[in-house]
Parts: C-alpha cells; structure tokens; sequence
C-alpha cells in the first residue's frame, strides 16, 4: 500500500509548468536579442566557449530538484513494518452497559456519554497496558478484542450507541462470562473487568458469574451509572420520554445494591458516578495495585516513510548541476567528448 502523509504539498508541483514556461520565454527572447545584434551565426563563432546545451542541462537538473522537493515534502509512504516490544502492564476488559436506560440524563450529558469519557479517561492514562472492550444490553458481544492499540480502542469508543445491540435488557451475566474468556494465556499478568452500568439487570446470574470470573483470577470492579432516585428515559424527539405498553413514563434507577453484589462476589470495588471525575480516580487506584507483568506485543505500523531515496536523488542533482557551468572548459575543448557537443549544437 502506498500514500502520501502530507500530499497538500504535491500541489507544488503545479508550479513546474509555469517554470518550463518562463524557460522557454527566456531561450526564444536571448536568441532574438542575438539575431537582433547580429548575425546569429557570427556570434557564436565569436563566443566558442559559449554551449546551448549547458544552461538546458541545468534548467533540467534543477527542474527535477524542485519537482522531487514536493514529492519529498508531501512523505511518501509505502508498505508496512512489524516491530515486537516487550511491556510491563496489566490486562483490563471493559463492559459497556449500553442498554436504553443509559440514555438517561440523571449524569451530564446522560449515562453512556459520562460513561465513554471515563473510558477514554482510563485510556490515556494507560502506558503498557492492554485493553479490550465489551458492550451489552440483552445480548453481549465484543465491540474490541483485547489490545496495546488505544488509538483503535478511542475510535471504536466514539461509535458506540444502544442501536449496536438489537435485543434490549441489561444481561450483566453474560457480559461477565464474555469477559473471562477474552483475557490472554498469561496467567502472571493482573487482569480486570470493569463493569460500566446502572445497574438494572434484567437476567439472573451476574453475581454467581462474577464470582467464577474472580475464581479465575479476574478482579471485577463496577461502576454504577445514575441516580438511585431514578429518571425517565429520553424519547427520539426532543422533550419527549419513552412508555410503556400501557403508554406509562419509563423511569430508571440506578441499582446500587445490585453493582455492590457483583463487585463484592468479583473480589473487587464499587465506585458510584457521579458528576465529578471521583469515580475515575478511585479506579484507577485500584489497578495500580493490580500485578504487572512483561508481556511481548507486537505493534504494527501500517506505514513506512520512504523519503530517504528521493533525498539522495535530490542531492544528487544539485550537486550536478552545480559542477556543470555554461560555458564549455577551454582546456577541454579539443577532446573529442566536446567536440562532438559542439557538432551537435551546430
């Protein structure tokens, strides 16, 4: 694969067409001045040292320079490199309640809005770590599998929404047992899930599936999204509310006792979100206690700069039309190279 990273440059090089017009403007009006003068003939035999193509060559080394100098600025890039570093981190699965009660406005902007910057919080102050993320509602599905690649991680964050998932609910269970089996082999490396909800499970068995997450060797941290006063679900339409069948407002609590449960039975915390970044500093308190352990990642980079050629070419020409003067070397005018440079000119 190949691309330019800067290509706004190459627009440099619509100049080289009006170069090539000043050039040949400049040639024509030098020889009629010539004519003009004189016999064109008799001039130049009064001028020996004098050389037509010289002064071409050079325009044309020089032209290529400058039309390799955009290409140079705009950064080709080709192909691909592949490099293996060994970091020192922890392994951390996010669950991303994103069912239709997270729209809720009781925490600004609404409960998924708070809950994705307390991710991409969680990610740039990740180092060596690896990250991969879960999103469920009624279903549970992996949005990312587990990576050192945060830049892929904050794209995938920005797209998320409760259209992701088709079946409504909040199955916490499922999302817990996703989690467990998207963790790598390395069993000395400290591994977190980080359960992102308000906490309205509509399915049994999230605290029993904590409690086998834990048994594994994986800490289960919640954060419970809401008000525990509760607050109706926005509509599609401004101003409006979701009902029930029975055309009754939805209103949405966040299940406190629930989030306590599952973080008790999963050996690890539960922090309450609120308005305020407390929850994001809690957490990440608790994962510096976790254990980090060398693991090898291999880090692709999809390109690879290419400019180093185009330098040396450059280079090359300059240096050239530099050496090249206008005007042939008396010296050398008798050797048969030069001669045949005058003939040709003739």
């Amino acid at each position: 694969m190949f691309r330019f990273a800067n290509p706004e440059y190459l627009y440099m090089l619509l100049l080289l067409p009006v170069l090539v017009a000043v050039h040949i403007i400049s040639s024509i009006r030098r020889k009629r001045m010539l004519r003009e003068y004189g016999d064109y003939e008799l001039i130049r035999e009064l001028m020996p040292d004098a050389s037509e193509m010289r002064p071409k060559i050079k325009f044309w080394l020089a032209f290529s320079a400058i039309a390799l100098s955009g290409i140079l600025l705009a950064r080709p890039q080709f192909g691909s490199r592949q490099d293996t570093v060994v970091r020192s981190g922890i392994e951390t699965i996010i669950c991303l309640d994103i069912s239709n009660s997270m729209l809720a406005e009781d925490v600004a902007p609404s409960r998924l809005e708070k809950s994705k910057r307390i991710i991409s919080n969680l990610v740039d102050q990740f180092q060596d770590d690896k990250i991969g993320l879960i999103v469920f509602a009624g279903d549970a599905f992996v949005q990312l599998p587990i990576t050192s690649d945060f830049i892929s991680a904050k794209i995938f964050l920005e797209s998320i929404s409760p259209s992701l998932v088709a079946r409504q609910g909040t199955n916490i269970k499922e999302a817990l047992t996703l989690a467990s089996r998207s963790f790598t082999p390395n069993e000395s490396v400290g591994k977190a899930v980080i359960v992102i909800t308000d906490g309205e499970n509509h399915e049994a068995g999230a605290v029993e599936a904590a409690k086998a997450a834990a048994e594994s060797g994986h800490v289960v941290y919640v954060l419970g999204v809401g008000s525990p006063a509760g607050t109706p679900i926005p509509g599609s339409r401004n101003g409006e509310f979701r009902k029930d069948k029975d055309g009754n407002v939805i209103v949405t609590r966040l299940n406190e006792q629930m989030c306590r449960d599952i973080a008790e039975a999963g050996g690890g915390a539960y922090m309450y979100v609120d308005n305020t970044n407390s929850a994001e500093k809690a957490l990440q308190k608790e994962l510096d206690h976790l254990n980090k352990d060398d693991v090898e990642t291999t880090i692709f980079t999809e390109f690879d700069e290419q400019f180093q050629i185009i330098a040396w070419i450059i280079l090359a020409l300059l240096i050239i039309e530099l050496i090249i003067s206008e005007s042939r070397n008396a010296r050398l005018r008798n050797i048969s190279l030069f001669n045949s440079e005058n003939e040709g000119e003739k």
